[in-house]
């Protein structure tokens, strides 16, 4: 069988300080497709410090321009004028702003995406008032992008929520395949802590909620001045600054610790000590965070939100309620803290439910996909 010639175009790439779960599940589909004799490119953004071009799990990495605008702008042109050969297949990965390669590749394509962006727009990081200008261009736009310039594309997507998203904005059920993310689970020995511990597993930024989380912990505390809260994932300093401001005004600075950064090994070790994650995302694709913490039996406490209504059995693998109603999770918190009933038989549906996911299935899946509409 003839092996294909693939790129893949992506806002943020392997070892970028913020890259997150999307960027995990490329590497995952890439090595696959690596792994059975097809060529991978990577076109991604450049950040501090990288290497403008390496291999990396035998996909070629290149580096330009930065995760917003100028890896779009820099993939145009040196897919033009620059690149080195042909392509069989173009991934175009979506991350609020797609690379447009319906106007300029015209070999088969694949649109990739975990979510659409919708109230997104709104919580943008620009100063006010230029943070309107995102907000209402992005509103207004993203979903003609979709009827207009992508409606005869092929889509990926992580869950049934951004499925029927894509369909509602024009893109025919039939044209989109969801293939759900896997989960790279570590094997730790580790106990819960003493203490009811919260945990919060992802980029400190307002779309994925740590400001809720933040209040939620507050209002737990008040019930029981006994329990903990751990802050992981990265955010800007000035972020970081407002957020622990918040833990001040809410009196609960010594009880929330912001862990930053950590490597897998930590992570899991962190997930299995902890009661329950606490995610408040406003949206998901899929939410890998709620997986990682079930392969270690640790319910979720979230928002019935795209996405993590997907990862996420309400009543089973953890609890979810409205979206934006902190104190109702602060609520189905207390109450799994103090019902050890409930809270085991969640652990055990969380781990059971979590073995349903592998890269293996994942992956094999994404590879038929490309070979039928390549081959």
């Amino acid at each position: 069988m003839r092996k294909l010639r693939i790129l893949i175009l992506s806002w943020r790439g392997p070892k970028h300080p913020l890259s997150g779960g999307a960027e995990i599940a490329t590497l995952e589909h890439a090595k696959k497709w690596v792994s059975q004799g097809n060529t991978v490119t990577l076109f991604t953004s450049y950040f501090k410090g990288a290497d403008t071009e390496e291999f990396f799990n035998g996909i070629k990495i290149i580096r330009r321009g930065d995760d917003a605008f100028g890896v779009k702008i820099a993939a145009f042109f040196w897919y033009l004028f620059n690149r080195d050969f042909k392509f069989d297949l173009v991934v175009d990965e979506f991350h609020g702003i797609p690379f447009f390669t319906p106007l300029y590749v015209r070999t088969k394509k694949l649109a990739f995406i975990h979510e659409v962006a919708k109230e997104v727009w709104w919580l943008n990081t620009w100063p006010k008032p230029f943070n309107y200008i995102p907000a209402i261009f992005g509103t207004l736009f993203e979903p003609l992008i979709f009827k207009f310039l992508y409606r005869n594309i092929r889509f990926m997507t992580v869950s049934e929520s951004t499925k029927k998203d894509l369909v509602n904005w024009g893109i025919s059920s039939s044209k989109i395949k969801v293939v759900h993310n896997g989960v790279n689970t570590m094997s730790v020995k580790s106990r819960r802590e003493k203490k009811k511990t919260l945990i919060y597993l992802g980029a400190l930024a307002r779309d994925k909620g740590i400001e809720d989380a933040i209040k939620v912990f507050g209002f737990v505390n008040r019930k029981d001045p006994e329990c903990q809260f751990w802050v992981v994932g990265h955010g800007s300093k000035n972020y970081l600054n407002e957020m622990k401001i918040l833990c001040r005004k809410l009196r609960i600075e010594s009880k929330v610790r912001f862990l930053g950064f950590v490597d897998n090994k930590t992570k899991f070790k962190l997930l299995s000590r902890s009661h329950i994650l606490l995610n408040p995302s406003v949206r998901e694709g899929w939410g890998l965070v709620n997986i990682e913490a079930n392969s270690v039996g640790t319910p979720v406490v979230g928002y019935d939100v795209s996405g993590v209504r997907d990862s996420v059995i309400n009543d089973k693998t953890g609890l979810l309620c409205e979206s934006g109603n902190y104190e109702e999770l602060a609520v189905n918190v207390i109450k799994l803290f103090n019902d050890i009933n409930l809270y085991n038989k969640m652990s055990r549906e969380a781990l059971l439910w979590s073995r349903k996911f592998t890269w293996e299935k994942s992956t094999n899946e994404s590879l038929d996909l490309i070979k039928n509409l390549v081959l």
